[in-house]
């Protein structure tokens, strides 16, 4: 289902703030009675945004950066206007619902102009783009608070009206009153999902008038800022969906996530109505250690320094509070807080807290060690889990020792697991979007023992100059038998290093063909933030481009994003093209290329039975046929119907599964036992990872993954195939 996206824009950069905060609910009597005067007016509501001069001086030094460092030759002319053009009115209104027919007509006077307004250094047009946008969702947000606040009593569930569930390819509507027929079907359709929980009329009134207002107050909070990062971002994008460019606060948010630390008091906060609210605090970071602020504490005012002015937060934007409360190490930060168990403002109390250097450890590489029994024999298998490839840039610049490191972590791993006498170890990539091309290399150099591990084509004045990177260290951290686990989230550093463990034939790479993500880029700072900039593409060792198809496991797994058509660099627009260079000489350290007949045979008589892999499999399938569909029934009686049918067919499935495992039966729950979100999500849900985590949440905490679990086998396959070849040509077996 197409994603709305009223709020997509402005939260380009606060999604990047989600490691230190999140959205979630708040309420008191006062908020709400500040949310419910808001005057329904769009002459009221809607002010237009101006640019300021900083702007166009910024988007001219971007289109410089542009044309003299991309990897391809870049002409600003009609055509890249056009494609920018397009790019920008997509990611404000992909899914049609707030622009007129008559809006993009006018704006296309744009199409052909954004390169010259660009180039004189004006970002106007954005900004006159924008407006439209910010005025056209002021309008149906007052539409529809309109709507549930005064007809929700008048709806009628019994007819056979549906709603298009993805408008990607729809025309924008010709008019008002289309658009309005669009999104009574929309209200309708969310009153319906409630109606579906058991809320009465007034309690649906109550939650969704909360909801739409909710936004309709973050809307009003859009600024200068917002519009010009969103615009030069869009920009930056209609070169390859890979470059961007990133403000000054926006620089500060991608930075941090790479180095995975921050200098601030190691606090997730929160935005919802007016106040900021602490949501968890970070292990080990100031604000832990001082024992004072608690999680559902509300922070009201900021000061700087232990003497400094109290300045009222309350309303302020998230980003804006946010960027209050981080400083330097060392240095103070006072909060006036309102404690989780009061509601007054009167029982606020003033914490002093020293900034220091918080490590988000969630990020980190972390391991574990599963015990299988196969064989007739028991295996212990290390599980190495990267969620990402860290580096902490300045850290290092500055000259600190213990600097994060994704290597110099994943390193010391491997040595507590041979500690732990593992017999062999699988890596956990799945999910890992890539991150420093530097420490993909490095983790290579931690299984081999000299060699190139990717090679890099560079552009500019080095155009076609292809280079290898390897490991120049003979030391190896861990030599045993090794398994790669990817799926179609793996991307970039990932597939740099689950290529080049392939290509060695050091280890199996098991799961899901990756992203397809082969090309590099670079951080390069401006006068005013930064652009990440396409720089090189990078290629295998065996001369193979990962761009577009990415890595092909030896052997495949059931992964469940392949229920979507969607993800993968092949699904970008303007994404580069796949190609090939030279190989580069390298020697192979097994021979798994010639066991793998022998142990996919192997997978596939276990899978064929497993009752884990015959449910994910038909998980894959059910999703996929969902996904399908092109319209919802607002008929209440066949929707009722049709979430019957689906949670028949998913709990007949999951019992199946457990049945073939001995595992005890789940009974069945009438659907008026499940919460909203529980009810909704069939009928609504377009969130990957939230299906991933349904899926997830099918498996009992006691249960080990599966996938891990077959990995252990395959390697367990491995070690037994690789002594009986040793022996059969009179070496030695190697012990385990």
């Amino acid at each position: 289902m197409q994603t709305t996206k009223p709020l997509l824009v402005r939260n380009l950069y606060l999604a990047s703030l989600s490691i230190f905060c999140a959205f979630s609910t708040l309420s008191t009597a006062q908020e709400e009675i500040n949310q419910f005067n808001t005057v329904l007016a769009i002459d009221a509501l809607y002010s237009e945004i101006s640019s300021q001069t900083i702007h166009g001086e910024t988007a001219a030094d971007l289109l410089e950066e542009l044309q003299t460092k991309h990897y391809v030759a870049i002409e600003i002319d009609d055509n890249f206007s056009s494609v920018a053009f397009d790019s920008f009115l997509d990611a404000l209104d992909g899914s049609k619902l707030y622009f007129l027919k008559e809006d993009v007509d006018e704006l296309s006077v744009y199409r052909y102009a954004l390169d010259d307004t660009l180039k004189s250094g004006s970002v106007e047009p954005g900004f006159e783009i924008y407006n439209r946008y910010h005025k056209r969702v002021l309008e149906r947000l007052i539409y529809a608070i309109n709507r549930i606040e005064n007809y929700i009593p008048a709806m009628d569930f019994t007819l056979d009206e549906e709603i298009d569930i993805d408008r990607e390819d729809a025309p924008y509507a010709a008019s008002a009153e289309i658009l309005d027929e669009i999104w009574r079907l929309r209200i309708k359709n969310s009153v319906l999902s409630l109606r579906l929980t058991g809320d009465t009329n007034e309690e649906i009134q109550e939650k969704l008038s909360k909801r739409y207002r909710n936004q309709l107050s973050q809307i009003l909070k859009t600024n200068e800022r917002d519009i010009f990062q969103a615009y030069l971002s869009t920009v930056a994008k209609a070169v390859d969906p890979h470059t961007a460019y990133f403000s000054p606060r926006d620089s500060e948010n991608f930075n941090m996530g790479l180095s995975l630390s921050l200098q601030g008091i190691g606090a997730q906060l929160t935005a919802e109505d007016e106040y900021t609210k602490v949501v968890e605090l970070i292990k080990g970071g100031p604000a832990e250690r001082g024992n004072e602020l608690r999680a559902g504490d509300r922070i009201i005012g900021i000061g700087q320094g232990s003497d400094g002015d109290i300045q009222d937060v309350v309303g302020m934007r998230l980003d804006d509070v946010v960027s209050q409360i981080r400083g330097e190490k060392g240095t103070v930060v006072r909060l006036n807080v309102i404690p989780a168990d009061d509601v007054s403002e009167s029982s606020a109390t003033i914490i002093a807290i020293t900034r220091d250097t918080v490590k988000l450890e969630d990020q980190s590489a972390r391991k574990e060690v599963i015990e299988l029994s196969y064989n007739d024999d028991v295996y212990k298998i290390g599980v190495i889990d990267l969620p990402t490839f860290y580096f902490d840039f300045e850290a290092a610049a500055r000259g600190e020792e213990n600097f994060k490191s994704s290597t110099r972590d994943v390193r010391n791993l491997l040595e507590e697991l041979k500690e732990e006498e593992v017999d062999a170890v699988v890596v956990d990539l799945r999910n890992n979007g890539g991150g420093s091309l530097s420490e993909a290399n490095q983790l290579v150099g931690l299984f081999i023992e000299t060699g190139a591990t990717v090679q890099i084509r560079y552009s500019g004045i080095r155009n076609g100059f292809t280079r290898p990177f390897g490991d120049n260290d003979p030391e190896v951290a861990y030599d045993g038998p090794l398994a790669v686990l990817v799926n179609r989230t793996s991307a970039s550093a990932s597939e740099i290093f689950a290529g080049a463990i392939q290509d060695y034939q050091r280890g199996i790479v098991l799961g899901g063909q990756t992203f397809g993500k082969g090309t590099v880029q670079e951080i390069i700072p401006m006068d005013y933030g930064q652009v990440k900039l396409t720089r090189s593409k990078f290629y295998r060792i065996s001369g193979a481009s990962t761009q577009h198809r990415g890595v092909i496991p030896d052997i495949e797994f059931p992964d469940f994003y392949n229920a979507y058509d969607d993800i993968g660099e092949s699904s970008l627009d303007g994404a580069l093209p796949w190609d090939t260079v030279r190989p580069v000489e390298y020697r192979t350290y097994h021979t798994v290329q010639n066991l793998l007949p022998e142990l996919r045979s192997l997978h596939e008589e276990r899978t064929s039975t497993s009752p884990d892999f015959i449910y994910l499999e038909g998980q894959i399938e059910r999703t996929r046929e969902l996904r399908e569909r092109e319209t919802l029934s607002l008929n209440e009686a066949v929707v009722k119907q049709e979430r019957e049918d689906n949670r028949r067919e998913e709990h007949e499935a999951e019992n199946m599964r457990r049945a073939l495992k001995g595992l005890e039966l789940r009974e069945w729950v009438d659907e008026e036992g499940e919460d909203e979100e529980d009810q909704t999500s069939t009928l609504l849900t377009d969130d990957i990872p939230a299906l991933a985590e349904n899926d997830e949440d099918v498996i009992d905490e006691e249960e080990d993954d599966p996938l891990i679990l077959e990995s252990g086998r395959i390697l367990a396959d491995f070690i037994a195939l690789n002594h009986r070849r040793i022996s059969a040509i009179g070496d030695i077996p190697i012990p385990r």
